[in-house]
């Protein structure tokens, strides 16, 4: 039983990270109606970037992602206002072909610059553990779902409380009422793409130290993002929380259960049943 509830720990842990980046993607999705495909590229962007400041300045990477998620803040912003608005009137498969577009770019980028080579941050966190009682939690993690968590919190505060929240859910829910209401929607798409590449800047910063830094570091975990932001209905903060739990828990259990390198056979294939089952997910939005 001690096993079950330290596997049940740790995905939750796990799920910290993946909330923080699922947030950002179902933020994209929930105003701009946008799949961004280059999301897991805007997350090694921001890691080189923390391990960068932290190798050539000395700067901790939990402080260094304050400047990179400001920076991704704007490459978002810009992306949005120089790729994305031109197409918003397309077919929907050309909006996803300037995202895979994007996500090209930049990884290719990363290849002439940095090489295939592996790059650590000089601090690491991905070892150390907080025993509590007979369970163990990896301090990294702790901090990150910390993160996570009170992020999900801010988020929904910022998104019924203030003026440019409301603003976001009026576009998300129906942009030409909105629009009838004086809300500017072009610059509240820039600013819902501009957050939601900013939360891959923190996870960055919180991932830096726990993961090695190479130019398909984000593939894994925004296809894992995808997995969880269907599970838990796209556009859906709430479910994007839930459902990165739920996948980090699948996670942990699958991979001592089953077998590690099937455990993204589970998720996947939980994927595929909620498709068939309830394609709007577990807290999904309905489509405008």
């Amino acid at each position: 039983m001690d096993i079950f509830i330290q596997l049940v720990i740790n995905g939750l842990l796990l799920g910290g990270a993946y909330t923080i980046i699922s947030l950002g993607l179902t933020l994209i999705f929930g105003v701009v109606r946008v799949v961004n495909f280059a999301h897991g590229e805007f997350l090694m962007i921001g890691m080189y970037l923390v391990y960068l400041i932290a190798a050539q300045f000395g700067v901790h990477p939990y402080l260094g992602l304050v400047p990179v998620a400001v920076i991704l803040f704007a490459l978002g912003a810009l992306t949005q206002k120089g790729i994305i608005q031109p197409l918003l009137n397309a077919d929907q498969h050309i909006q996803i072909f300037a995202t895979v577009g994007v996500s090209t770019i930049l990884l290719n980028l990363a290849l002439v610059i940095f090489g295939a080579n592996v790059y650590r941050a000089p601090v690491d966190l991905g070892t150390n553990a907080i025993d509590v009682g007979n369970y163990s939690m990896v301090t990294g993690q702790l901090i990150t779902f910390v993160v996570g968590i009170s992020l999900a919190v801010l988020l929904h505060l910022f998104m019924h409380r203030t003026y440019l929240g409301r603003a976001l859910r009026a576009v998300a829910q129906h942009r030409y009422a909105a629009t009838l209401m004086g809300v500017n929607v072009n610059n509240v798409y820039a600013i819902a793409f501009g957050l939601g590449t900013a939360f891959v800047g923190i996870a960055a910063g919180l991932l830096a130290p726990q993961y090695p830094v190479f130019p398909t570091v984000g593939t894994y975990f925004v296809l894992t993002a995808f997995v969880i932001v269907v599970l838990g209905g796209l556009g859906s903060l709430y479910g994007a929380v839930a459902g990165s739990m739920i996948i980090g828990i699948v996670d942990t259990l699958a991979g001592y259960y089953i077998a590690p390198d099937l455990k993204e056979v589970v998720y996947f294939g939980i994927f595929l049943l909620i498709l068939v089952l309830r394609p709007n997910g577990l807290f999904g939005v309905g489509t405008e």
